[in-house]
């Protein structure tokens, strides 16, 4: 996207103020969508953002600014101004050796970029189709169809000079059906860091039959039960709950700010032994995976919980050089107009040697949570609270009658104590955007089948 000399010659200009720290984030970004709702084309669009982002550090003050133009004039004029607006002291130039650093490579198959947008259409229509012959009480069915190529560039004055194209594609169906218990929802979606071979791994329609299915089921369900009862998650579908009710209390962002339930805690035992929780930004394919961040450090696997003990938080450079440390590969931005900031990747729980089976049958009585919905947290308490999306009673050690959407309320850290049993059925759950301080970044979670036997209450309507 830019040449090297100019490279080299914009952080010149950034640093010739006495800055401690410069840095060049350049992103090129194409995408593609395509909506279909109530059996019409409601949207095909497609777009392309490019510009530069220049960061400067002085001390403990940072100015950033950013420009669409890429240009050497252009990045000149926005490192003067990052400068400028970091109240550098000082003058004087700064000469920039760049290293060759990590580049990556997209390695998709079929890229989607290059497909008609006929054939992306046809997926939708596909979709509408199948899930409207599931059942005459389906009365409405909307798909979306996205794609992206984001090729980034990212160089400092510590030397780094790292690239990465990022190629993300996803597909969503959601079904509505209709009956005397008025109207409810299922929804399936996937999504990977992979080009259009996506389709070649999954079946349209397989998936628009579970989204009409999920949701016909939910029309002969009973009203959730309220109060504290024992829990099991299913398999890829709860790893948001870890994703909020602990993984964000282990950014080191909000750590630093003793804006989180777990600062001061590592070395600490802060769940069941049952539990290791990992970040990994290596993970093939998946929904946040990529080979630098946006700082341009390597993905890397994060060991952040290991046998219920507090081993790591995640870091960003920044904060990573503030402490004396290397950076975890956390550090994530939504777009060149944006700093960086610490940020989850893939964020899963490890399988344990329990079946399903097994667990379930060691639950007389209970509720059985198969998908939840989105969901917040206060990182400094620890309290969340997440919408579940699709649920059962369990009576006998069974899975029994479906419930309706309720609210799960728990504390992450007596949550992560009362996990009493992992299963050996680890799963990736749907993609996600993970929102935060205003900026949203493709994030996956995962999480076999668990049992927490106490410290989750159910927000339910039945007596």
């Amino acid at each position: 996207m830019i040449e090297e000399s100019i490279v080299k010659r914009v952080l010149a200009e950034a640093a010739s103020t006495g800055a401690d720290f410069a840095e060049v984030f350049a992103e090129d970004r194409r995408s593609s969508s395509a909506l279909l709702d109530d059996g019409r084309i409601e949207e095909l669009s497609s777009g392309r953002d490019r510009g530069a982002g220049i960061r400067v550090v002085v001390g403990e003050s940072t100015g950033f600014a950013h420009t669409s133009d890429l240009s050497e004039s252009g990045l000149l004029a926005a490192a003067a101004t990052a400068a400028a607006a970091a109240r550098a002291s000082g003058s004087g130039q700064r000469s920039v050796d760049l290293s060759d650093g990590t580049h990556g490579v997209s390695n998709i198959r079929i890229a989607p970029y290059e497909v008609d947008k006929a054939r992306k259409v046809e997926l939708l229509v596909t979709a509408n189709e199948v899930a409207r012959s599931t059942g005459n009480s389906i009365t409405q069915v909307s798909a979306r169809y996205a794609d992206s190529r984001r090729r980034i560039l990212v160089a400092n004055t510590d030397g780094l000079f790292s690239s990465d194209d990022q190629v993300r594609t996803m597909f969503s169906v959601s079904a509505v059906a209709s009956g005397d218990t008025g109207m409810q929802t299922g929804r399936e979606s996937v999504g990977r860091t992979i080009g259009f071979e996506l389709f070649d791994e999954y079946d349209v329609s397989e998936l628009a039959e579970r989204a009409a299915q999920r949701a016909l089921t939910k029309l002969a369900a009973r009203p959730a039960p309220s109060g504290e009862v024992p829990v099991v998650i299913g398999p890829g579908g709860g790893g948001v709950m870890f994703h909020e009710a602990c993984g964000h209390g282990l950014e080191a962002d909000l750590v630093a700010k003793g804006a989180s339930v777990f600062a001061g805690r590592l070395g600490d035992k802060v769940a069941s032994e049952l539990v290791t929780l990992v970040d990994d930004g290596t993970m093939a394919g998946e929904w946040g995976q990529f080979t630098i961040d946006d700082e341009g450090r390597p993905a890397q696997r994060n060991v952040l919980i290991q046998d219920g003990v507090l081993v790591d938080y995640m870091w960003d450079g920044l904060r990573a050089r503030a402490e004396g440390r290397p950076s975890s590969g956390n550090g994530r931005r939504q777009s060149y107009r944006h700093l960086p900031m610490v940020r989850m990747t893939n964020t899963y729980l490890l399988g344990g040697t329990s079946t399903p089976e097994e667990i379930l049958e060691n639950t007389p009585d209970g509720v059985y949570i198969a998908h939840l919905g989105g969901g917040q947290v206060n990182t400094a308490t620890g309290d969340f609270v997440f919408g579940m999306t699709e649920a059962y009673l369990i009576e006998g050690g069974r899975i029994t009658e479906p419930l309706r959407e309720g609210n799960l309320i728990g504390n992450g850290p007596a949550v992560l104590a009362a996990i009493d049993a992992v299963g050996n059925d680890f799963a990736m759950g749907s993609p996600g955007t993970c929102g935060k301080d205003g900026q949203g970044v493709p994030v996956g979670d995962g999480v076999p089948t668990l049992r927490v036997l106490s410290g989750l209450t159910i927000g339910g309507t039945a007596a």
